[in-house]
């Protein structure tokens, strides 16, 4: 977040020093207020920028086999602009290529999710994913020995952790 602050300051001041340059070229005949106008643009654009720009570049980041598969977009009142284009404010991932499996149980998968927010630091959560029945329950100890007495969630048929940890299942 600071180096966030630090950018757009720095957009801040390469747009006045634009608008300076532009200034002395063309004999000073450019209006004094265009000079604080272009900076605060050159921030707010900035601020912008990196805020719909994050989901990508946090997608582009993930490891091998990390694949994202739910993208949260939201719309809020103090940015309008959130209105017309939703703003991506937290993405699901799972370590699709991490996936294990046990003999007894060849349709369950032990996957580990990752929530990614903005502003806030990323959290694993380990699932079981029931490929058969379409399904997925948090890990806990009882779980792990005995997945009968998990709380099962179903999934809908095109859920994304469907999509990415049961691609080889044929159940």
């Amino acid at each position: 977040m600071f180096f966030e602050l630090i950018a757009s300051f720095v957009a801040g001041l390469g747009a006045a020093g634009l608008v300076l340059a532009l200034d002395r070229l063309t004999g000073r005949h450019i209006p004094r207020w265009i000079m604080p106008a272009a900076a605060g643009l050159a921030m707010v654009g900035y601020a912008i920028w990196s805020e719909y720009s994050w989901a990508p570049r946090t997608v582009a980041g993930l490891p091998d086999g990390v694949v994202e598969v739910e993208r949260i977009e939201e719309r809020k009142p103090w940015k309008p602009w959130t209105y017309a284009v939703p703003q991506a404010t937290r993405l699901l991932a799972v370590d699709a290529g991490g996936a294990a499996t046990h003999p007894a149980a060849p349709g369950l998968r032990l996957v580990t999710l990752y929530a990614f927010a903005r502003w806030h630091p990323t959290r694993a959560i380990p699932q079981l994913v029931d490929c058969g029945r379409g399904a997925r329950a948090d890990v806990s100890d009882a779980a792990l020995a005995d997945p009968s007495t998990a709380a099962w969630r179903p999934l809908e048929r095109g859920d994304g952790l469907l999509a990415a940890v049961c691609v080889t299942t044929a159940d």
